[in-house]
């Protein structure tokens, strides 16, 4: 397998900088035409500014503006950063060792950059503030869902403890508050074929082969709502709180299921009602049983008024 060339660039706010290939059978004349064509959401007017500033490089250094097109190279840049709304709220470590960290990441903060979340998310924060570079998540959770996230401190054990979430070795419990019915019949475990499709923000429970399941408990329950464990046995994209509201009991909070509503992104109240509460699994490198329990609990119960509120 052929190694990744090492970024020219520095990292910057904890993000590596992007890094274009340029296609073997371009016939631009100068590498910035290029990133014109390229870069269609990029004011040519940026790219010219990032060309004169040096912002544009290869392994050589910066690109002259009218640096020629070379068919099979690479530039880097940092792209743009969005502007972003502060998540109000803070990481928690529940354990940190040599290879890894395990935090208790709140609601409304992205585990990873993606879109419209950057700076605001649970890797580039930790990246900063730990003063770990080479961190990188072992798996991820929803940005409306709080609670354990593992990342890997030694990028050589990357491939081990990414594994074992592909292979779904890890143990995992999540709690939720939910309506309390008590014609349910429960515990239970449901099964259902969901597809999510690409540019679509809700997935959906269709006919055919099971390809998620989950087992529901109900732990307690008072004034009307019920506090429940769920234990995805598979990990489709909005699996428990698909099959939650599957059986009339949808999570508190939920912005997607039953009714998709639009919340704006820096309105950080009602949050969902879902909490990542443990994991657990066998060590790849040290072989020890190793579990984690979330330090979070979840308003609705604790405080429901404080909640509605």
């Amino acid at each position: 397998m052929r190694r990744r060339q090492k970024a020219p660039l520095p990292k910057r706010h904890g993000l590596d900088p992007a890094r274009l290939r340029l296609p073997e059978d371009g016939e631009w004349a100068t590498i910035r035409d290029h990133l014109v064509e390229r870069l269609p959401r990029v004011d040519p007017a940026r790219i010219d500014e990032l060309l004169r500033e040096g912002g544009i490089v290869d392994l050589a250094g910066p690109i002259a503006p009218d640096a020629p097109y070379v068919p099979g190279g690479a530039v880097w840049f940092h792209r743009d950063l969005p502007v972003e709304t502060p998540v109000p709220f803070e990481i928690t470590v529940v354990h940190r060792d040599a290879h890894l960290l395990v935090v208790d990441k709140p609601h409304f903060l992205a585990t990873i950059p993606r879109g419209q979340h950057i700076l605001e998310t649970a890797l580039v924060r930790l990246r900063r503030e730990l003063d770990l570079p080479d961190l990188i998540p072992a798996h991820r959770l929803d940005r409306v869902t709080a609670g354990l996230v593992l990342f890997i401190i030694d990028p050589a054990r990357r491939g081990a403890y990414q594994t074992m979430f592909h292979k779904r070795t890890v143990r995992k419990e999540y709690e939720a508050i939910a309506p309390f019915d008590p014609a349910l019949a429960l515990p239970r475990v449901v099964r259902s074929r969901i597809v999510k499709e690409k540019h679509v923000l809700a997935a959906q429970e269709v006919e055919g082969e099971p390809n998620a399941e989950t087992a529901i408990e109900l732990l307690e329950h008072r004034d009307g709502l019920g506090r429940y464990r769920l234990r995805p046995l598979t990990g489709r994209t909005h699996q428990l709180r698909l099959h939650m509201n599957s059986l009339g009991i949808p999570i508190l909070g939920d912005d997607f299921y039953p009714v998709l509503t639009d919340k704006p992104v820096d309105d950080f109240t009602r949050p969902l009602q879902l909490l990542a509460a443990s994991l657990e699994f066998t060590d790849p490198i040290s072989h020890d049983t190793r579990r984690f329990e979330t330090t979070r609990e979840l308003q609705a119960w604790t405080d429901p008024a404080g909640w509605a509120g």
